[in-house]
This record gives C-alpha cells, structure tokens and sequence, in this order.
C-alpha cells in the first residue's frame, strides 16, 4: 500500500488515486477516463451522468458535454499556450464529476497536474487534514477551476 503520511495523522492512500494525465485527457481522452472512474462514482452517485463528445478533426476542435453543460477543450480562437487545454480538460471532467457529487460529503480532488495528474474521492475534512499535513502547497488535493494560469492548483 502506497500512503503517505501527514503530521496531522491522516493516511493519503496514493494506491487510490486514479491516473488521469492532463495531456491524454485533451488528446480526445475525457469520456474514456470518465468511463474508468464511473464505478468509483457509482459509490456516490446511483446513476452516473452520460458524457459526449464532440470531435472535429478537420477544424480542429474538442468538446465534451455532461448534465447539459458543454465545455470547449480546444477550437480555433481558444488560447493553447501555456497548456490552456490540458487545463481546461481537466476542469471539464473534474467539473462534470462533482457536480454530480453536490448530494454527497465527497468530491473529487485533483492530485498534481500535468502528466502526474491524479484524481482521488475525499471528504472535506479529509482534503483539510491533508493539506494541513502536507508542507508543500504543491502537494495540495485542489479543486480544479477555470482561472488562468494556476486553475485551482495551489502554488
């Protein structure tokens, strides 16, 4: 078993987290990482949500839709420096996953990012206790946002 071991005594079971890398995750990847999730989810959420995508290799584009939400991963027009649409996936699927979560003490954490990125279902006070634990912010279990340029990731 793969933990690490906060000094405020809370176990980060790291053998929990689910692989997700932001990179595969814009490469077209969002509906099949949500697939390797959905039986996790469904520990939460009875009936997880359906997710769509919609490719268009001759514009390129990418955009993925869940509960009636639509989010553009990469078009003409979206900036794509910096990694924008490695970050704007992974807000997509963190997004659409917690939203269904809204009844439930969980949610899914996002752990790293870039090509480490990893998603881990804990409570608030399990993501608290971790972060109180944990002495580089950059360790932190974060909420993925859509603000540019950190998206929620502590620094």
């Amino acid at each position: 078993m793969n933990l690490f071991r906060c000094r405020a005594g809370l176990a980060l079971n790291y053998d929990k987290m689910i692989p997700l890398d932001a990179e595969d995750l814009a490469e077209c990847g969002i509906k099949r990482a949500y697939d390797g999730l959905r039986e996790q989810l469904r520990r939460y959420v009875a009936w997880p949500a359906p997710v769509e995508e919609m490719i268009d290799n001759g514009v390129p584009s990418y955009r993925v839709r869940c509960g009636g939400v639509e989010y553009a991963i990469y078009e003409p027009g979206l900036a794509d420096d910096e990694g924008q649409s490695w970050a704007r996936a992974t807000y997509a699927l963190f997004r659409f996953v917690n939203d269904q979560l809204e009844q439930s003490d969980y949610r899914l954490y996002a752990i790293n990012g870039g090509n480490e990125l990893g998603g881990m279902f804990l409570t608030k006070a399990e993501c608290d206790a971790a972060r109180r634990g944990l002495p580089r912010k950059r360790d932190w279990p974060y909420l993925p946002t859509a603000e540019h340029p950190w998206y929620g990731n502590p620094h």
